[in-house]
């Protein structure tokens, strides 16, 4: 069953114009996943359409800070629908959800900048010079021992009492609290300047995986893609359906050749 979506929108008129793209992919062996991820595309492209002239100033002024926590409001809001709609449905959220992941670039030919945001797997990949760029923005991890004050235990109960050892007994669940859920999938953002003849690349797992995993595929697509000219709509998508053996998942992919 496919569980990738895929939607494109221009939003405004002019150099203030803002195209959006944007894919999800549903989660694996659930009967809606299809549906979780096209409604995702569907609550994120309104979400930018109603805010598109205020992120269309932040590209051009390079306020990525706003960017950066403006689009994240954007995307906690709209998965925030899926779950919406899985409560509706009588589902488990974690099974009408999906990973998220969008570009956004300006109509405006002297402005450069090109803005990825979003959560889930999948790739960001930069085509330049002939040598592929994964661009991917990395999730910082949490290292080292905790820290009194920042998540390390208390050194005292309420009532006074000296702790000073940890048997490793687990709370039971309170049966008045509901139980915590686990947590969401961080959320990613890349603000970066193209160059002429890069090509940006914005696939789902699907691709991303067989991109990373095997130079074969990486080395057939350079030579494909660096021609001068991009490929015309079939010749793409014979490009990034190209087979590699053990990767079945869903691709989709999304690419920009810059002038």
């Amino acid at each position: 069953m496919r569980r990738d979506a895929l939607l494109t929108a221009r939003f405004g008129s002019g150099e203030q114009a803002l195209v959006l793209v944007a894919m999800a992919t549903g989660a694996r062996a659930t009967p809606g996943a299809h549906r979780a991820a096209a409604e995702a595309c569907r609550w994120i492209a309104r979400a930018v359409g109603r805010s598109h002239a205020r992120l269309s100033d932040d590209i051009r002024a390079a306020r990525r800070g706003d960017l950066k926590s403006g689009l994240h409001r954007l995307t906690d809001r709209s998965l925030g629908k899926l779950r919406a709609s899985a409560a509706e449905q009588g589902v488990e959220p974690e099974e009408y959800t999906a990973g998220l992941r969008c570009l956004l670039l300006p109509a405006d030919p002297e402005c450069r900048t090109r803005v990825f945001f979003g959560v889930g797997a999948g790739g960001l990949f930069r085509l330049r010079d002939g040598e592929w760029q994964d661009i991917e923005p990395r999730v910082a991890e949490a290292t080292g021992d905790a820290v009194v004050g920042f998540g390390s235990p208390p050194h005292e109960t309420p009532g006074g009492d000296r702790l000073t050892m940890d048997l490793g007994i687990t709370t039971p669940p309170s049966p008045y609290e509901p139980a915590p859920r686990p947590p969401r999938p961080p959320f990613r953002f890349r603000a970066s300047i193209a160059r002429p003849g890069d090509t940006l690349l914005l696939c789902t797992g699907g691709m991303a995986e067989p991109l990373r995993g095997e130079p074969e595929l990486a080395e057939y697509l350079t030579t494909r893609w660096s021609q001068g000219e991009p490929p015309g709509l079939a010749a793409f998508l014979a490009d990034s359906q190209v087979r590699v053996k053990g990767y079945a998942d869903d691709r989709t992919a999304a690419a920009v050749w810059e002038a």
